[in-house]
C-alpha cells in the first residue's frame, strides 16, 4: 500500500473513531437523561428507591399495591406547560392521601394542585402560589440566575384560571398570587404536611423557596423538589439543591427528577 493509500486509510480510521466516540457520548447522555443520573460521575445527592423513601410504595409480586391507588389525570407523551411526568405526579398524588396541609410553590396550570386536592382527605387544604399574570415584570432576577430559568418562570405565570377551576375540589384550594420571594412564610411555619417546590427554577428562587419550605414543613412532613435533572438540563436547580444537600439530608428519587426531604 502506497503512502497516499495509508494516509486515506489513517484518515478514515480517525474519522470513524471520532464518530464512534461522539455517538457513544450522545447515547450515554441520552441514557443519563432518561434515567435521571450522571453520565460518568454520580450526582451529589444520593439516589434512593421510592420504597426506601416511603414504605407506602412497597411493591408485591404484582407491582405497586392498592395503597398507591389514586384519582389521576395523566399527560402521557403530550407536551404540556410546566408539567411533571406521570410518574412524578403519581408520587405527589399518593403522598397527598395522608396530607391535610399542602403548599405548592409554582401553580402553573394548576394540575398538581388539582390532583393533590383530589387525592387528599376531605378536610385537607391545598395552598398554591404563582406570580400574578399582570405583574410578571415584578419578577426579581438575581445576577447568578440563568436567563432561561427566568424566561420559563414568566412564561408559566400566564394563567388566571386553572385545571381545578369549577371542579368539586376548588373549595379545597387557596390560590395565592405573589412573587415567592415576597411570601411571608411565618403564618405557615411548621404547619405543612407536604410541600412541592416547583416555582421558578432560577438559582436565587430555588434557594429562597427552599429555605421557606424547610421552615414551613412540620416534623415528619415531606418537601419535594421538581426538575433535578443535572448540570446540562436544569443547571440552577442542580446547583441550588446540591448546595442545600450540605445543610439537610436530601435524597433523589430514582427514575424521577424529584428530590425529597422528610423533616425531623
Amino acid at each position: 500500500m502506497d503512502i497516499l493509500a495509508w494516509s486515506i486509510f489513517g484518515g478514515l480510521t480517525v474519522l470513524f473513531a471520532g464518530a464512534a466516540i461522539y455517538f457513544f457520548s450522545k447515547y450515554a447522555h441520552y441514557r443519563a437523561v432518561v434515567k435521571y443520573e450522571g453520565v460518568l460521575i454520580p450526582w451529589p445527592i444520593k439516589s434512593v428507591s421510592l420504597e426506601a423513601f416511603d414504605p407506602v410504595f412497597k411493591t408485591n409480586e404484582f407491582g405497586p399495591t392498592l395503597a398507591t391507588q389514586v384519582q389521576f389525570l395523566g399527560r402521557g407523551h403530550l407536551n404540556v406547560p410546566g408539567g411533571a411526568s406521570d410518574a412524578e405526579t403519581w408520587v405527589l398524588s399518593v403522598l397527598s392521601k395522608k396530607a391535610k396541609r399542602i403548599f405548592e410553590f409554582g401553580t402553573c396550570t394548576g394540575k398538581t394542585a388539582y390532583l393533590m386536592a383530589l387525592n387528599s382527605p376531605a378536610d385537607a387544604q391545598v395552598i398554591t402560589l404563582t406570580l400574578p399574570p399582570d405583574h410578571v415584570d415584578d419578577y426579581t432576577a438575581a445576577p447568578e440566575d440563568s436567563t432561561r430559568a427566568a424566561d420559563d418562570a414568566k412564561n408559566e405565570s400566564v394563567f388566571n384560571k386553572f385545571v381545578y377551576t369549577h371542579t368539586p375540589v376548588q373549595d379545597k384550594i387557596q390560590q395565592l398570587y405573589a412573587d415567592s420571594k415576597l411570601l411571608d412564610e411565618k403564618p405557615y411555619q411548621k404547619g405543612m404536611d407536604l410541600i412541592f417546590v416547583d416555582g421558578s427554577h432560577a438559582y436565587s428562587y430555588v434557594m429562597s423557596d427552599s429555605h421557606k419550605a424547610l421552615s414551613m414543613v412540620r416534623p415528619g412532613g415531606i418537601v419535594l423538589w421538581h426538575d433535578y435533572r443535572g448540570p446540562s438540563m436544569t443547571e440552577d436547580v442542580y446547583k441550588a439543591l446540591n448546595k442545600l444537600s450540605k445543610e439537610v439530608p436530601l435524597v433523589h428519587i430514582k427514575g424521577t427528577s424529584l428530590v425529597a426531604y422528610r423533616a425531623v
